[in-house]
């Protein structure tokens, strides 16, 4: 062979291997659509929701998807991301920890690794959008190539504007005020960023973070949805007032909520949490009327859902996107005399989990099996197919994504709070009197362990009561089975496993928490 022969044949290797390159099938794009505060009772393709509530884009996504019954990211807004940002529960999170004044908080990026990261180094363009709650440094460069966020533990003076008046840090951290409704911003941003503005590299797949503060209070709906929802009536629930029996202290006597004159809940007088920015109640305090509001809220988010799935099918990439729909938790409306989160019943904790990717999975199912936060991270690096960078404490769910009612997986789901606490700080049960969270809700640190039909509440103070509910004859868990001695076997047996559970996560309190009372 002679030398010109040899030349145009590695000019012809060449070629064809950058061809070979170039029309190599893309990785999927991943879009995880994140809101806050977000009852499930707020999506009408849930079985839960009041008839009157519509969610039309979010419900579409469910056709094209596969809706999780019971899905539990955490108990509260900074613990679920710190969660979702690891793949750790919050005893897990290293070197994460709330200082100066709230919501300030700080990590050490390498001790506290964020798995971004990891998707940027092989290949991703990762960007996020919106509320962002996990420590004063946003991880921009290191994380993210592209972040247009509300940073709340940067500047806590402006912690409370959730709807109006951020401040807003572009791929940086100078913060530049910004006017305009947050949830309409937020979509807006991230529909042009899909579009391929804001830098979107079109060569790379992305992971796309969309961080809605809605509907966290001050609870607001955008001005075009004041009037929406009129003459609603909402289901008053059976556990509003006190006394509760068969519950631990802390909720057999909470009162949030006081008869009215018609004999309706109403919140208790300086009681701020149905009010708009505007310090207003936009219909009235009793549970109809706050329930309505609340709701209105959730409707700009529907908007937002709408939009961007319309974005992702005009341009092409619908397809090969896998889109994740949920919310850090839920919030209670009355249940257990809750308006709250925190405690581990579904009324005050539970969210919509919404995982579409119609040319992957199968459309138009529910997958009744419990999940929850950390689940999520293995599965979107199984999505990616890549190796996990260290060990989670989720599991990766895409068994149940390829096979929604499969009865193989026996898998229960563990939920920790640990208040205010994260990582080296979780290696002892401290004294409720030093977390903040127990000092102003009165919610102390709790393990729980969800099976398919149990669940399993150990409360971290001494001397407590546990609790147990069969979630199948008793949806509102009412009834509290630990105290029933014909259940004592099962009640060892899920305190063991939830011990069990606890261990393979690393959790240094497993084998030290307080005891507690038994029958």
């Amino acid at each position: 062979m002679t030398i010109r022969h040899a030349l145009n044949l590695l000019v012809f290797l060449f070629s064809a291997l950058a061809l070979t390159a170039k029309d190599a099938p893309k990785k999927p794009n991943i879009l995880f659509i994140f809101t806050d505060d977000q009852s499930h009772r707020t999506v009408s393709c849930y079985p839960e929701a009041p008839d009157w509530v519509k969610t039309p884009h979010i419900d579409a996504l469910a056709k094209e998807g596969i809706r999780f019954a019971h899905c539990y990211m955490g108990s509260w807004c900074m613990g679920s991301r710190a969660t979702l940002l690891t793949g750790h529960q919050t005893y897990g999170v290293k070197s994460m920890r709330m200082e100066g004044e709230y919501p300030g908080s700080v990590y050490d990026p390498d001790k506290c690794p964020f798995w971004p990261a990891v998707f940027r180094k092989n290949g991703y363009q990762t960007a996020q959008v919106g509320k962002w709650h996990t420590g004063t440094d946003n991880g921009h460069g290191r994380d993210w190539d592209f972040q247009k966020v509300w940073n709340r533990p940067a500047f806590p003076g402006n912690a409370g504007n959730y709807f109006k008046e951020q401040l807003i840090q572009t791929n940086g951290p100078k913060p530049v005020m910004t006017q305009g409704y947050s949830t309409d911003n937020y979509t807006k941003w991230a529909e042009e960023y899909i579009r391929g503005g804001h830098g979107k590299d079109e060569e790379k797949p992305f992971y796309l973070w969309v961080c809605y503060g809605a509907v966290h209070g001050p609870f607001t709906p955008a001005k075009r949805h004041f009037e929406d929802y009129p003459g609603v009536k909402v289901d008053v629930p059976k556990d509003v007032y006190p006394p509760r029996k068969g519950k631990p202290e802390y909720s057999r006597n909470k009162e949030q909520w006081v008869p009215g004159p018609d004999g309706l809940p109403v919140l208790k007088a300086g009681r701020f949490a149905g009010r708009t920015v505007s310090g207003k109640f936009i219909h009235g305090t009793d549970l109809h009327s706050l329930e309505r509001q609340y709701n209105q809220g959730v409707l700009a988010i529907d908007d937002g859902v709408g939009r961007l799935i319309k974005a992702l099918k005009e341009t092409g990439q619908y397809e090969n996107t896998l889109i994740v729909f949920g919310a850090d938790q839920g919030i209670a409306w009355g249940q257990k005399g809750f308006q709250m989160k925190l405690a581990p019943y579904d009324g005050t904790i539970r969210g919509p989990l919404i995982v579409s990717m119609p040319k992957k999975f199968p459309t138009g199912k529910v997958c009744p099996k419990p999940v929850g936060g950390a689940d999520l991270v293995p599965t979107f690096f199984k999505t990616a197919e890549f190796d996990l960078p260290w060990k989670m404490h989720g599991r990766d769910l895409t068994p149940l994504l390829e096979q929604p009612g499969r009865q193989d997986w026996k898998s229960p789901l563990l939920l920790a709070h640990t208040g205010m606490s994260f990582g080296e700080d979780c290696d002892e049960v401290i004294d409720m009197k030093d977390d903040p969270i127990y000092q102003k809700q009165r919610v102390p640190w709790w393990v729980s362990l969800r099976t398919d039909r149990y669940k399993y509440i150990r409360n971290l103070l001494p001397g407590e009561t546990e609790e147990l509910y069969d979630m199948k004859k008793d949806p509102e868990e009412l009834v509290n089975l630990a105290l029933d001695e014909k259940h004592l076997a099962l009640l060892r047996k899920l305190r063991k496993k939830t011990i069990s559970e606890l261990e393979r996560t690393d959790c240094k309190f497993a084998g030290k928490m307080p005891p507690v009372r038994t029958p």
